[in-house]
């Protein structure tokens, strides 16, 4: 430490103790009531002389107690990486973990190529029979065939004439004649007034109808269709409306007369001098139900 430094600190230092000597003299003297003069003289005697020289260093002193641990450090910066190491054992492998939630459902993948053609499956059941299909073309003549029995003769007949008992039959349905002229087979149906084809073929129908005092609007129905209509106005005298027609018909087929027009059932009976009549007859059978006609009777003849 400097001189200099040491003056400036000791001459502040003195002054300091001569304000606290001078406050407590001046305190003692006017407690007693007397007054009290320093001089300088004295005052100048109790400065402090000039800094002596540097005394040799004292013996070291005992180690102090350990400091408090510091604030630890900033990290430094990162080393590089070390050399690789060498492959390591491979170890047991772990338990199976947990399985996972399912994905989300990926898109349809490409159809992919035909695989190899199976094995072939059982027979299954026979389906349901089709519908009947069209006749086919006339074949080739065949050879001639032994004789042999033919039940033709009897089963294609068919053929009836009924006449009607009754006056103005009721509308849209079918017009009963009850009284039998002719009916080979008994095909016509008495009771409910249908002729029920049992024969196969092509058949000719007719019918001519007395009408008095009122219209009558007739006609032949096959399987609940309309196939003729006659219309005859009433003009005050008796008339007579007639018509026919040629019908293709299979077996179950229904063939009746009735009046397709409300109020229009003219149709008028006297048995003592008119008839309304309704006929049909087979022209020919068709060949299919003759050819099993024949078939059935060789059968026979052989057992």
């Amino acid at each position: 430490m400097s001189k200099g430094h040491n003056f400036s600190a000791g001459t502040i230092m003195f002054q300091m103790l001569l304000s606290v000597v001078l406050s407590q003299t001046m305190y003692s003297s006017s407690k007693r009531g007397h007054n009290m003069t320093v001089l300088s003289s004295q005052l100048v005697c109790s400065l402090p002389g000039p800094a002596g020289p540097d005394g040799n260093p004292g013996a070291p002193g005992s180690p102090g107690p350990p400091g408090a641990i510091g604030p630890p450090g900033r990290d430094g910066p990162d080393g590089k990486d070390g050399v690789r190491g060498g492959k390591g054992d491979q170890a047991d492998p772990g338990r199976t973990g947990n399985p996972g939630k399912p994905g989300v459902k990926g898109r349809q993948g490409v159809i992919g190529k035909a695989g190899p053609r199976g094995l072939k499956g059982p027979r299954g059941t026979a389906g349901l029979a089709g519908p009947r299909g069209r006749r086919g073309e006339l074949g080739d003549v065949g050879p001639q065939g032994a004789p042999g029995g033919c039940n033709c003769g009897r089963a294609a007949r068919s053929a009836f004439s009924v006449a009607s008992t009754k006056s103005y039959p009721k509308e849209r349905l079918p017009i009963r004649f009850s009284r039998i002229l002719l009916n080979e087979g008994d095909h016509y149906n008495v009771s409910s007034g249908k002729f029920v084809c049992a024969v196969p073929g092509v058949y000719y129908f007719t019918y001519d109808i007395t009408l008095a005092n009122k219209h009558l609007a007739i006609g032949l129905v096959h399987n609940g269709q309309y196939k003729i209509r006659t219309f005859d106005a009433n003009t005050g005298n008796h008339d007579v409306a007639s018509g026919s027609t040629v019908l293709h018909l299979l077996q179950s087929d229904q063939v009746w007369l009735q009046i397709f027009y409300s109020d229009q059932n003219g149709l008028f009976f006297d048995p003592f001098w008119t008839d309304s009549t309704f006929t049909g007859f087979l022209i020919y059978a068709d060949q299919e139900y003759l050819d099993e006609a024949d078939r059935k009777a060789n059968a026979q003849h052989d057992g």
